[in-house]
């Protein structure tokens, strides 16, 4: 049985010469949410943003953004924070926020006539400790690796993003973690690339999340792992947020609306 599967995945491989255009049926765009409200320690947090976008066809690599959306946040104080678009960007700013840990908000979005809301509460997080460089990690033994260490409250439920933004890449790596083995004890949030080189500098944050957002960023992450999938591995499942279209159900956005306290440090490799 195991030769069959060779002959035809070899008879896929090296088969197919010719170009092979793959006619698909576009969906209706919806709306991307982009709101993540962080509060960084130490400063006012009063200066936040939020991104509206559509969503686009498989193959297109255009971001259309979703313009003339009205965008607010309330607080359970009743106070509204409106969000302003800056041109036709799809990037919605207000300077007036006002974080409070663990206060609940509402996000409440008007897009072409349909109502989005999404209700989350502001989590707090424990500063990074400290940051640990070993230079003997990976499979090689050779590559740089990062450990961020800090200390998880002894109260349960505590969950975390870690964002680990360097040169080398675009994109920042990102991971989760829930204190469900740690609690109460000094763990750390791990980052290696075997490009890091002496001298690059580092950004970590981490972030306060509810576990909510926890198990989405999960799912969201294990879809997106290089060690998650193969030729004939089940499609990934289209995850949806905590964002309700209140108008029309059916036509849900995607996207998130998180709201977190951050602590951040700038490390530069030894």
């Amino acid at each position: 049985m195991k030769r069959i599967y060779f002959i035809l995945l070899s008879f896929l491989v090296f088969s197919c010469e010719d170009n092979i255009n793959v006619d698909l049926e576009n969906a209706p765009p919806r709306l991307v949410i982009d709101a993540s409200i962080n509060w960084l320690k130490n400063t006012p947090g009063n200066e936040q943003e939020i991104k509206l976008t559509l969503s686009t066809p498989y193959f297109s690599s255009e971001i259309l953004p979703a313009t003339n959306a009205t965008v607010e946040i309330i607080d359970s104080n009743n106070n509204t924070f409106t969000f302003i678009e800056e041109g036709q960007s799809g990037i919605y700013k207000n300077t007036t926020f006002i974080p409070v840990l663990n206060q609940t908000y509402t996000l409440h979005i008007v897009y072409n006539e349909e109502i989005y809301t999404a209700t989350e509460t502001l989590q707090p997080v424990v500063p990074i400790d400290f940051i640990e460089q070993n230079n003997n990690g990976g499979f090689s033994g050779e590559d740089i690796e990062l450990k961020a260490y800090y200390t998880d409250p002894e109260t349960e439920n505590q969950y975390y993003f870690f964002e680990f933004i360097s040169p080398i890449s675009v994109i920042p790596s990102l991971e989760v973690y829930s204190d469900e083995f740690t609690n109460g004890n000094q763990i750390f949030g791990y980052y290696s690339n075997e490009d890091i080189e002496t001298g690059d500098q580092i950004t970590i944050k981490i972030h306060g999340i509810s576990r909510q957002f926890y198990e989405f960023m999960f799912l969201l992450l294990q879809q997106n792992s290089e060690e998650g999938g193969g030729p004939f591995e089940t499609q990934p499942a289209t995850l949806r947020g905590n964002c309700v279209n209140q108008t029309n159900p059916n036509h849900f956005p995607f996207g998130y609306f998180r709201l977190s306290e951050v602590d951040q440090v700038d490390y530069t490799v030894e």
